[in-house]
């Protein structure tokens, strides 16, 4: 697999965290990849063959060519058809708001395509990065694309980005109520702007990216025993890291190197 990331213009990059390419000859015997969440939506433009993204245990649908995928709150399983090659845009927790008025919740883990996001725009753009051109000029396009939509910045919560800056800062370790403290809102209040803003809770943002800060560690084999990385990513105690581990990729920490989760793992790797 061929994995490559490339930084957003400066004017992007309070919204966009980076966008990146993935390139695979197609397999003989196709394998089933989960992705784990991470807090950030992202837009994908498939120039290859398309995936299967399944619903269950043997039902699945395939993702559109072109689509924004929603904020994932569960493991996102997907299976390639045939030949991978992927150019993607990753916002930041926040950074999607601005591009669209669509409620997050009807986003959660699905792939809405561009089309019926932005409609004509969108089917156009879809057309132009999955035209045979080089990434140098996919990103000139997703940009100019971007940047035309991002016309009202009223749409940006301060209050939620600073809030997110924080969470990030401290790997997702401090609970809602001192969020909600250092913020000066009551906890419902930090709730709404979160679930308009990011469609996520504080509390769904902290533990993804507490469990991110984990599963970095476990790549890098920065540990001694799943007992110390509990302790270090500040759960009660390892039924309770286990528990979140398996809410989040489906599998138990001792099984995350499995084939399964080679995706996941290439990504995780890079952040």
């Amino acid at each position: 697999m061929n994995y490559q990331t490339f930084e957003p213009a400066t004017m992007l990059a309070p919204f966009i965290q980076c966008y990146w390419t993935l390139e695979s000859a197609a397999d003989a015997l196709p394998q089933r990849q989960t992705i784990v969440p991470d807090g950030c939506m992202e837009m994908i433009f498939h120039y290859g063959d398309l995936y299967r993204q399944y619903t269950g245990a043997d039902s699945w649908l395939l993702q559109p060519a072109c689509f924004v995928i929603g904020q994932l709150t569960q493991p996102l399983v997907i299976e390639p058809t045939g030949k991978t090659a992927i150019f993607a845009v990753r916002f930041r927790p926040d950074g999607f708001r601005p591009f669209t008025a669509m409620p997050f919740k009807e986003m959660d883990n699905r792939a809405v395509a561009l089309g019926d996001l932005f409609g004509a725009a969108g089917i156009a753009i879809g057309q132009g990065i999955c035209a045979p051109v080089s990434t140098t000029e996919r990103i000139a396009l997703v940009e100019t694309f971007l940047s035309a939509l991002l016309t009202d910045t009223v749409t940006i919560d301060h209050i939620v980005k600073e809030t997110v800056s924080l969470v990030l800062a401290v790997k997702g370790k401090l609970d809602v109520a001192e969020l909600s403290a250092r913020a000066d809102l009551h906890r419902r209040q930090l709730e709404r702007r979160f679930a308009a803003a990011i469609g996520l809770s504080p509390k769904q943002l902290s533990k993804t990216i507490r469990l991110q800060h984990v599963l970095k560690r476990l790549l890098d084999g920065q540990f001694e025993t799943l007992t110390t990385l509990a302790h270090e990513g500040d759960y009660y105690d390892q039924a309770h890291f286990i528990r979140d581990f398996k809410a989040f990729t489906g599998v138990s920490p001792k099984a995350f190197f499995g084939a399964q989760l080679k995706l996941s793992g290439l990504f995780y790797k890079e952040k």
